[in-house]
């Protein structure tokens, strides 16, 4: 693709780096046939190949984001599904970040907006405040019903948000997991020592997940730590377009994490939340720039494993208590098929320990939650929703597994089979307790 970027601008690293992202794109198309958005509406500037010229447009203009750009750019999942059929390897996420980041900064959003936004900016990433809005989420939940209706599926309002996220919320909530600065110590001769990243939705949700990877990893010669100063991860300001809360959350990870490495071994930094495990794993990038940081963002994500990655790494015995009669439909989380290219070791480690695991038809298509997306586009993802659970259901699966806790909610809202994160099953089959329901019931 054609730029046209003037000297003063590529000045700007990140203009440069746009520059060069841009120019990949050879306009093929390929792109389209697998973007959630474009498959449901059919409209050019809702695929990949659209959104691009729709930034390329404001950014080589240095144009204001009109209200049609920030239409389509907010209706990007950032799935990445784009990235991984592009045969040119274009950089889309970076591309689409930089946008967002463009939009929070010179875009006036209607008042509402602006409000509930900035809510979920300030409660989601601090696990106490998260935890009290979920109890008041419950109080309101039965008044959902009497919210109004949408006139317009396509552009939700307020009411329609407010009633997707009462929607999502749990009736009940789980007691808390272990507190930061734990430390859980290797049964046996020690293999290895790792931190498991806490995560912040996750920890109020369904702490078992992590309790879990705990009695796995220990269970197997691992010591496993708590990281006492580690913060949310920024994944969810950083795709609301909010840098600067997203990289001051980074810098006091890599700070904490380094520290905790400078004590003792580290082997890896352990994360059972794949749309986490992606931003971390990108620290390198969005610190780049930073002198202070630059080079200690590159060895933390250098650091950052998936559960599976990392499980797939160690020399695992026999399971003790083999599920060959249990049926699993995998679904592979976007962000760690597309965002981190791990498609194989999840299903590799269900099907050693004796589980039966199905691969779901359009397993390259989002489920619709997205981190905040299923709160701010609730028609289309509600849709993508159904989709997904009717193509696991052709299956016919006795258990879903996934490997981000945003797809868990999102799909255990729609359907009555019992959706677990991976490492549950895995911790079951080598000697843990069975995984519970439903959490999002």
């Amino acid at each position: 693709m054609k730029t046209e970027f003037s000297l003063e601008q590529l000045a700007n690293p990140d203009i440069a780096e746009a520059d060069r992202i841009l120019r990949a794109c050879v306009h093929c198309g390929f792109c389209t046939a697998t973007c959630p958005t474009y498959v449901l509406l059919g409209d050019e500037l809702d695929s990949p190949r659209g959104r691009i010229y729709l930034i390329k447009e404001m950014l080589e203009k240095d144009k204001p984001p009109t209200r049609e750009v920030v239409k389509h750019i907010d209706r990007c999942l950032s799935c990445l599904a784009c990235m991984t059929t592009c045969p040119s390897g274009v950089n889309y996420m970076h591309l689409v970040d930089q946008a967002r980041v463009r939009i929070e900064k010179e875009y006036t959003r209607p008042p509402a907006e602006r409000a509930l936004r900035s809510l979920l900016a300030w409660v989601l990433p601090r696990p106490k405040l998260f935890r009290f809005s979920m109890m008041l989420a419950r109080l309101g939940r039965p008044l959902a019903a009497r919210l109004p209706a949408s006139s317009d599926s396509a552009n939700p309002g307020l009411a329609q948000r407010i009633k997707a996220m009462l929607a999502l919320a749990p009736r009940s909530l789980p007691p808390a997991g272990p507190a930061p600065g734990s430390v859980f110590p290797a049964a046996g001769a020690r293999r290895g020592r790792v931190a498991l990243l806490q995560g912040c939705a996750q920890q109020v949700l369904a702490p078992r997940i992590n309790q879990a990877a705990i009695r796995l990893l220990t269970r197997h010669g691992i010591e496993v730590v708590l990281v006492r100063d580690e913060q949310c991860c920024g994944a969810l300001t950083h795709h609301l377009g909010r840098d600067d809360d997203a990289l001051a959350r980074a810098r006091a990870n890599i700070r904490a994490w380094l520290e905790e490495a400078g004590r003792g071994q580290l082997d890896a930094i352990v994360v059972t939340t794949s749309g986490c495990g992606t931003v971390i794993k990108d620290y390198g990038f969005m610190l780049r720039e930073d002198p202070d940081f630059a080079g200690p963002a590159a060895r933390v994500s250098a650091l950052a494993r998936d559960i599976s990655e990392y499980l797939a790494s160690l020399d695992l015995p026999a399971p003790r208590q083999p599920r060959s009669d249990l049926v699993i439909a995998y679904h592979s989380a976007c962000s760690l098929q597309h965002g981190q290219k791990i498609t194989q070791a999840p299903k590799e480690l269900l099907s050693k320990n004796g589980f039966v695991v199905k691969d779901v038809p359009e397993s390259h298509l989002c489920c619709g939650s997205a981190g905040t997306y299923n709160i701010f586009q609730p028609e289309l993802a509600g849709r993508l929703r159904d989709r997904k659970i009717a193509n696991i259901a052709s299956v016919r699966p006795d258990m879903i597994a996934a490997g981000n806790i945003g797809c868990m909610v999102q799909i255990a809202g729609g359907t009555s089979v019992p959706v677990v994160h991976t490492v549950e099953l895995l911790d079951w089959a080598t000697g843990g307790p069975q995984p519970g329901l439903n959490g999002a019931a």
